[in-house]
């Protein structure tokens, strides 16, 4: 397929809350230079503001998370996403500030079958500083780097349709925190690449993640679902082992280490989804890539 003829959906879902923001993104996405952007806005549990024509939207009665809002996003286009060859998921307060991002997904896409995914470098619309956990790498010293990958950003990235076919779509169980990694190690596993693209940008205010009330809890339990989701048997104290240490490591206060426990234990607790623990070839390949499923 030629670059020309690879077609672009974009999923954003919102609370409703920012409908300033919500509208400059779509601007921004309708701006793309070539064939134009599919849109599809999610209300999570909230009412929406109105949209442009051609918009394809749902209002949601109930908040269902990130990863389960964007499934319901990737479903406006057909099942598993099949109305697109690819399917852009973008932050209500995020934006496109170059119209040519769209052609170079197109053209990354259309240039490597393989290529499953593509994780967006996410600026600060005022100080175009990069994050270090905007970052998918260890070595993220360089944000301006390219570089395959074995994980993603959520709010700014693009999944050929094909991916959820092959691997499935983001764990809604998970609610918030590590969806990306969870879809990123099933992809890894079904023979799709992922890449980082450092000159495909969104533009994001500078945010702490822990502005989310539940974001220690969820972190602890979706480490845990992840291990138990994803890794041989063998690898799974070892991983979560790692991440207790590191944890602690960083000296967190009382009631931090509250709810990260609350939320380890939970994950051990809960059911998280069904397991299909990747093969060791895929261990292997996350080694070579700088990220064994260990760390």
């Amino acid at each position: 397929m030629s670059a020309e003829d690879f077609r672009l959906g974009a999923v954003i879902i919102t609370m409703g809350n920012r409908p300033a923001e919500l509208t400059a993104l779509i601007d921004s996405v309708r701006a793309q230079q070539g064939a134009p952007v599919e849109l599809a806005v999610v209300g999570n549990g909230a009412p929406l503001p109105p949209l442009p024509e051609g918009v394809r939207s749902v209002e949601l009665p109930e908040n269902l998370g990130i990863p389960g809002g964007r499934n319901v996003g990737i479903e406006l286009f057909g099942r598993d996403g099949k109305d697109v060859d690819a399917v852009l998921f973008l932050d209500d307060d995020g934006s496109l500030p170059n119209e040519d991002s769209a052609h170079l997904l197109r053209e990354a896409f259309a240039a490597d079958p393989r290529l499953g995914i593509v994780s967006f470098r996410i600026a600060d619309p005022d100080t175009g500083v990069t994050q270090r956990r905007h970052v998918p790498r260890l070595r993220a010293s360089d944000p301006l780097h390219s570089s395959p990958v074995t994980t993603f950003l959520g709010g700014a990235s693009a999944v050929r349709s094909e991916v959820f076919s092959s691997a499935g779509q983001l764990p809604a169980e998970f609610f918030y925190a590590h969806e990306e990694t969870d879809l990123a190690w099933r992809a890894l596993d079904a023979g799709w690449s992922i890449d980082y693209r450092a000159d495909v940008v969104l533009h994001h205010p500078t945010t702490s993640p822990g502005r989310h009330a539940t974001y220690l809890h969820n972190v602890a339990r979706n480490r845990v679902w992840l291990a138990r989701r994803n890794l041989p048997a063998l690898l799974v104290p070892l991983y979560l082992g790692t991440w207790f240490l590191l944890t602690l490591a960083r000296r967190p206060s009382g009631d931090a280490i509250k709810a990260w426990v609350g939320g380890f234990r939970a994950g051990w607790r809960e059911p998280c989804g069904p397991r299909r623990p990747m093969r060791w070839r895929t261990v292997w390949r996350l080694t070579r890539l700088g990220r064994p499923p260990i760390i």
